[in-house]
């Protein structure tokens, strides 16, 4: 069988690594597996996608939606503390690790195992995710879709992705949900995108 990160029970032979990153100027700690996305080093898109976030502007919680080991949703429950953070992954393995990584750096959001938004609940101010690419657009977009039942009026999709995995069918996708959308960040290929929910 050919495994990906996005399998919900890795069976490749557990292989912890650890990892130190600064990340909107906070010094953080990660422990990483083998069957987990990016367990060498934190991608680059992810740490564009990190930086370029801003706190929105209403008031409300925040999902990692795809938060693998945990270093975006951690960052950002970091860079905003009073808000409540949720993260979600498909992969125990990931899910695991998040929540070892969230206790490491002292913080505490809920970190669920779930097959996209299906353990899902409430509404939230803000949505950020890195996309499983290699799942198929289908699953890309069917986050894209699924967000907007979970966003607040006014609440905000982030999004990063490459140019050559998508990124201009994926804006055409979200300009046609969403009620507004920017580009917020582009380089190395890269493509940060907000999406508003009018």
């Amino acid at each position: 069988m050919n495994e990906h990160y996005y399998s919900e029970h890795p069976h490749v032979e557990s292989d912890p690594q650890l990892l130190k990153a600064t990340l909107r100027n906070f010094d953080l700690t990660f422990t990483t597996d083998a069957g987990v996305f990016s367990k060498r080093a934190i991608d680059f898109g992810s740490k564009l996608l990190i930086e370029t976030v801003r706190e929105p502007s209403i008031s409300g919680d925040l999902l990692d939606m795809g938060c693998g080991y945990g270093p975006i949703g951690i960052t950002l429950a970091k860079a905003f503390p009073e808000r409540k953070v949720t993260m979600v992954d498909i992969n125990e393995r990931a899910v695991a690790l998040a929540k070892k990584n969230a206790v490491e750096n002292q913080v505490k959001p809920t970190v669920l195992q779930s097959s996209l938004f299906d353990q899902v609940s409430g509404d939230y101010a803000a949505i950020i995710t890195n996309p499983p690419i290699r799942a198929g657009k289908h699953v890309v977009h069917q986050i894209f879709t699924d967000a907007y039942r979970f966003l607040k009026a006014q609440g905000e999709l982030w999004v990063v992705i490459q140019k050559k995995q998508g990124a201009p069918s994926a804006l055409k996708m979200l300009q046609t949900l969403y009620g507004h959308v920017d580009i917020a960040a582009k380089k190395k290929g890269y493509f940060i995108f907000c999406a508003r929910k009018d």
